[in-house]
């Protein structure tokens, strides 16, 4: 299990900037976030709780100076754990920042009751401190972009490993199994097929045509079946031309 910051603890915490989506932010170098990626990636081991932080369950992480506070929503299964507070330990001073961390907390459930009929029953009120809208779109940018870029890689690696023998080269995708075969004719002329099996949505299969090298985008066709056999149901098969060149590039850099 992996830990990434929320974007207020990146940018104000650690004072780092927000890279693109290319890069996740469980990937970005920070001693804070290797340890508690470490710290957390077996989910049976025990951690220790900030208690003096009563309403949401925060935990700590500690190496060197730095300082953290981590949160594991249990509800969001499929996001990773997040890193939601940050700071350094001041010389001579076991755990300021945890008592810093406090007061901010309470300082924020005495704003809160101010302005709300119905006040808070906890001695604190971290809600700023967690992940907001931003965080999950993030996230989820960040999903499509590493699913993006799995993709391109799995597509020109299947495409060069049937290049090379003329067999179907396929791997197990998020939800799907892809699988491409080339094959060149009798009249030298090379054809790509693509097979998806899986229930997917139209428009991945848009996406994955238009990433397969070599093939022009307006030119696929849908089969309705195999050379051996019936498409099973969920299987779809789509045929092109392949540019030669663009295979004989491919082979090329391979060498």
């Amino acid at each position: 299990m992996t830990v990434g910051p929320t974007l207020r603890c990146l940018r104000d915490d650690l004072r780092l900037p927000v890279p693109s989506a290319a890069l996740p932010l469980d990937q970005v170098e920070h001693p804070l976030l290797a340890k508690a990626s470490e710290q957390f990636a077996d989910p049976d081991t025990p951690h220790e709780r900030i208690r003096a932080i009563d309403d949401v369950i925060l935990f700590k992480v500690k190496v060197r100076r730095w300082r953290g506070a981590v949160h594991c929503d249990a509800a969001e299964a499929d996001v990773p754990v997040w890193l939601v507070s940050a700071g350094i330990r001041e010389d001579g001073s076991a755990d300021d920042f945890y008592a810093a961390l406090e007061q901010q907390c309470r300082t924020a459930r005495q704003r809160y009751n101010a302005s709300h009929d119905r006040p808070l029953t906890t001695d604190t009120h971290s809600q700023h401190l967690l992940p907001d809208t931003d965080d999950h779109e993030r996230y989820r940018v960040e999903f499509a972009t590493r699913f993006a870029l799995r993709l391109n890689k799995a597509i020109v690696d299947l495409v060069l490993g049937s290049l090379r023998d003329g067999h179907e080269h396929a791997l197990d995708m998020a939800g799907f199994r892809l699988g491409v075969q080339v094959r060149a004719d009798d009249g030298h002329e090379t054809y790509v097929a693509i097979r998806i099996t899986g229930s997917v949505p139209p428009n991945i299969t848009a996406v994955i045509l238009h990433r397969v090298p070599g093939g022009a985008p307006e030119a696929w066709f849908p089969e309705s079946s195999l050379p051996e056999r019936e498409l099973m149901p969920a299987e779809q098969v789509w045929s092109n031309l392949m540019d030669p060149k663009e295979a004989a590039r491919l082979l090329e850099n391979d060498d």
